[in-house]
């Protein structure tokens, strides 16, 4: 079998795997929906490529996922954007709470945090987690390999079981876009 089919059938049973949690996506479909009709945000946050795909879905909901749909702005905020504060929270405090320093300065009641992690095991990331269930704050994981620590730190996960970062990824970043393609749908309605 040639390696790029071996990749693609791969991939094709971790998409299986995402079908199979239906239902809890069809939750955090529902979850999300909920919080953005009461004006409130959701909040994402990832590292190294995770991060890179906090902000692209950030962006996507932010400004239009649906090129022929023009509405207004949903609020989901990237909360490792800003460098400055990043380096500065990283320097004076420590890396591990570059997300949760975020949080505390613009989380609300009815607020909703999604982590992505490869690991699960992100400190930042169990961080931010931990801070949003000491305030009552829903969460939301996209996790893979085991789930790590951030799976009992979840209200809500989807958890690809593959120990390829780059496959997870893939995945994280089609369950963002279905997701998020699904609450534009809802709250157009």
């Amino acid at each position: 079998m040639n390696n790029l089919k071996k990749e693609l059938n791969e991939l094709a049973g971790l998409f299986q795997q995402i079908q199979d949690q239906e239902k809890e996506i069809s939750n955090i479909i529902k979850l999300i929906t909920t919080a953005l009709k009461k004006n409130k945000k959701v909040m994402i946050c990832g590292n190294g490529g995770s991060a890179a795909e906090a902000q692209h879905l950030a962006a996507e909901f932010i400004v239009r996922l649906n090129p022929k749909v023009n509405r207004k702005a949903f609020p989901i905020i990237p909360l490792g954007n800003d460098i400055s504060t990043v380096t500065a929270c990283s320097n004076d405090y420590d890396f591990n709470y570059i997300f949760k320093r975020n949080f505390e300065a613009i989380k609300q009641n009815g607020d909703i945090i999604l982590a992505l992690s490869t690991s699960g095991n992100s400190k930042n990331i169990i961080e931010v987690l931990k801070c949003a269930q000491k305030n009552k704050i829903k969460t939301v994981s996209f996790l893979g390999m085991n789930g790590g620590l951030a799976l009992k730190k979840s209200d809500y996960k989807i958890l690809i079981k593959n120990s390829n970062p780059g496959r997870i990824q893939e995945c994280h970043l089609f369950l963002g876009h279905y997701i998020l393609n699904e609450v534009e749908k809802k709250l157009l309605q």
